[in-house]
């Protein structure tokens, strides 16, 4: 069987019409070598093809595979067929997009000798563990397709383009809620003077707590804000860590100007005393 050609990218790319009338992208080795619209391509030829819904995000990808070299498609390709079997997690399209124009323009950063250093390193791992285990695979297939030794920075880098891809949001979105989540972390490890047990079921929902709050607090939109009862008694049960709380409050209002509202006052205060409990614990455990 073959395929109708719509549009010439390259040599090597072209673009077909589905049968769903989508716009595909097909790649193979010299599959329109030569060729023009409305030539067909031997189905067998082609090695890869991309159907990708929205149509500002094909139209870009269209655009971004007539520039980068087909090497690093294939292995952005295969990263993102990884990341789907293994995060389990429904992914944007965009991330064939994104992820592949990241690899390309690191890989060639890296030959140029230009290595940036991912400041949110620790923290990524931390608050994004399943992700960052893609980005550390995606730096063991880079270096066995492509022979580019990434370093841990660049898995961490990578592995936000695939957080990025859940919550399909701007790159400096995520970039910017994983700054925050830090931030307010680390008030609570230096007010309470602990260690945080990474392990701990209590930590995983007190980060989970925090990423939906950084998305609110960028997103502009807050919890209903009515019922103070709870938080009355949590002020008088919990003190320490209201106060801890009242410190959180008082930073993200100077710092990003959001006013942080009762109900959330009340959800802060107790992942924050599960934090400490656990904290605790975790290091009478040690002392045994």
């Amino acid at each position: 069987m073959a395929l109708q050609i719509k549009k010439v990218l390259n040599n090597n790319v072209a673009v077909i019409l589905s049968d769903k009338g989508l716009e595909t992208v097909v790649m193979g080795s010299g599959i329109a070598f030569q060729k023009k619209t409305g030539d067909m391509i031997p189905e067998e030829k082609i090695e890869k093809v991309f159907t990708l819904t929205g149509k500002d995000t094909n139209s870009k990808f269209q655009e971004l595979v007539t520039e980068v070299p087909m090497e690093h498609i294939l292995v952005s390709e295969k990263i993102i067929r990884y990341a789907k079997s293994n995060l389990g997690k429904k992914l944007s399209d965009s991330i064939y997009l994104t992820l592949t124009d990241h690899i390309s323009t690191a890989v060639q950063r890296y030959h140029d000798g230009i290595i940036l250093k991912n400041a949110l390193l620790w923290d990524i791992k931390q608050f994004y563990p399943d992700e960052y285990v893609i980005g550390y695979k995606a730096v063991e297939i880079v270096k066995a397709d492509l022979g580019v030794e990434f370093l841990e920075d660049e898995a961490a880098f990578i592995a936000l383009h695939f957080v990025n891809a859940q919550m399909n949001e701007s790159m400096t979105l995520v970039h910017d809620m994983t700054k925050l989540i830090q931030e307010i972390t680390n008030i609570v490890k230096y007010h309470f003077q602990i260690e945080y047990n990474t392990q701990a079921l209590a930590h995983y929902r007190f980060i989970n707590h925090l990423k939906f709050f950084a998305h609110r607090l960028f997103r502009h939109t807050a919890y209903e804000d009515d019922d103070t009862s709870i938080l009355d008694v949590l002020r008088e049960k919990n003190k320490k860590e209201y106060q801890c709380a009242q410190a959180i409050a008082h930073f993200v209002k100077q710092q990003y100007g959001h006013q942080m509202g009762n109900e959330e006052m009340t959800y802060i205060t107790v992942h924050i005393a599960r934090i400490v409990k656990e904290s605790r614990k975790n290091k009478e455990n040690k002392i045994e």
